[in-house]
């Protein structure tokens, strides 16, 4: 009887897709700009020699170079067009929030509604070209100055290639910075983290075959492989658990008078999650780390004294690292979150429909009331964060296991897909709602003509 059930559901649920055009469509979408992603992951930076910077790389890999290797999907390593992928997107978007945090102009124009987010996403878009001009100058003038024992890694150096080089490099980030948006307006989910995502998934096979091959090397038995899976799935059972995880506030709704009828009284709930800004601190935390050290390590500085010792201190493993990424991460956390809840407005808008928390007055009292519960849950989930960004990377630097399977990118695809599951099935509830309307008004017609 039960697997009956089950499988009605599922043919329900199946039924339900097949009919849902609009949500086909945008999946289509979301894949077919997920592949045009990969593919110029793939298109090299003109002026390069791809043998010469595989060997250059191979020597330089590990630590801040491969993790940033991780955020582009492998474009750093094949430096391609897409070799910074959306990473100075999401640090221009770190700088115009803390700059609207701190300025009375940018926060009076967020309130401003659609008018005022467009002209902050504007600021942010041009924020994201400056970057990534920098960005791109410095990698530029750091592969004229490298070579290996077969050669210097740029063929013909000199004003054309490194003019050629930011064109490219920046044009493959607007044009990130650009899909992005196109897969969250016209597609399902967000799609700067869906673009990060895709990256990672696509490397996984090669992570995975590169720690099968160190286990037959020797690197470690295979009781060791078997706990490093363990642990894996282990961090993935528990991000999983953390993040449905919530703190539901108590509400409610008096009896009112509407017209000549009495409303019952109602009870309600605010959902607060554990975890309220999602993978933003990790991605945050990893972008200010790789910053500096992007500019400087991709420089004429890279091989200065101070370069060297600010590299090896922020290395994978490293205590200073460590710390600097757990601070920052908590400091995202609670910034983010404040960002995405306001304790004030949302208890006006309490007091605005009659609403009120039980054994709270309305207004000021019930505001510090959920800034408390949202100030002690969001402890524990930048706590949770934190244990989980960190944990794989004890593993990386004791057992060399790769960074696809660091914490930070575990949290991006669990999150990411947990996400984009939800908003699919947000979408096909939503298409078997308007078919059962469009039924019952139907019926209604049919019964008034009879």
């Amino acid at each position: 009887m039960v697997s009956a059930v089950e499988q009605l559901a599922k043919n329900v649920s199946w039924g339900a897709f097949s009919k849902a055009t609009e949500l086909k469509q945008r999946i289509l979408f979301v894949l077919g700009a997920l592949l045009v992603y990969r593919l110029g992951t793939y298109i090299p930076v003109p002026g390069i020699d791809p043998v010469i910077w595989n060997e250059i790389y191979s020597q330089k890999g590990g630590g801040i170079l491969d993790m940033f290797n991780m955020f582009s999907g492998g474009a750093l390593q094949r430096m391609t067009i897409f070799a910074l992928n959306i990473m100075p997107y999401i640090s221009a978007s770190i700088i115009i929030q803390l700059a609207t945090a701190m300025s009375s102009k940018l926060e009076a124009l967020k309130k401003e509604g659609e008018h005022g987010r467009m002209k902050i996403n504007q600021y942010t878009r041009y924020l994201t070209v400056l970057l990534a001009s920098i960005q791109a100058y410095g990698l530029a003038v750091g592969l004229e100055g490298m070579q290996s024992a077969s050669g210097p890694a740029v063929t013909d150096p000199g004003f054309f290639f490194r003019a050629s080089t930011v064109i490219t490099i920046v044009g493959g980030t607007v044009f990130l910075m650009w899909l992005g948006e196109q897969i969250t307006q016209r597609g399902i989910g967000n799609g700067i983290s869906l673009i990060i995502f895709a990256g990672i998934v696509a490397e996984l096979p090669r992570a995975l075959a590169g720690m099968l091959e160190l286990g037959r090397q020797g690197q470690f038995n295979l009781l060791e492989l078997l706990l490093i899976f363990l642990v894996i799935v282990a961090a993935i059972a528990f991000i999983v658990f953390m993040e449905r995880s919530q703190r539901r506030v108590m509400v409610q709704y008096p009896k009112r008078q509407v017209g000549n009828q009495m409303s019952m009284a109602q009870q309600n709930h605010i959902p607060l999650k554990l975890n309220t800004s999602g993978v933003i601190p990790p991605i945050f935390a990893s972008s200010l780390l790789l910053l500096p050290l992007t500019i400087l390590g991709f420089s004429g500085m890279q091989g200065g004294e101070v370069t060297s010792e600010i590299a090896r201190y922020l290395q994978h493993g490293q205590p200073v690292y460590m710390l600097l990424y757990a601070a920052l991460i908590i400091f995202f956390a609670f910034f983010y979150t404040a960002i995405v809840f306001n304790p004030e407005e949302n208890a006006e808008m309490l007091r605005k429909y009659g609403g009120f928390v039980p054994g709270m007055r309305p207004g000021k009292h019930t505001a510090e009331y959920l800034d408390y519960v949202l100030t002690r849950i969001t402890a524990i989930g930048a706590l949770y964060l934190v244990v989980v960004c960190l944990l794989p990377e004890v593993m990386m630097s004791q057992y060399s296991v790769p960074f696809y399977f660091g914490g930070t990118s575990l949290l991006i695809v669990v999150t990411v897909t947990m996400d984009t599951v939800a908003q699919v099935h947000s979408h096909m509830i939503a298409h078997q709602y308007e078919g059962l309307i469009k039924k019952a008004n139907l019926r209604g017609t049919g019964r008034g003509r009879r």
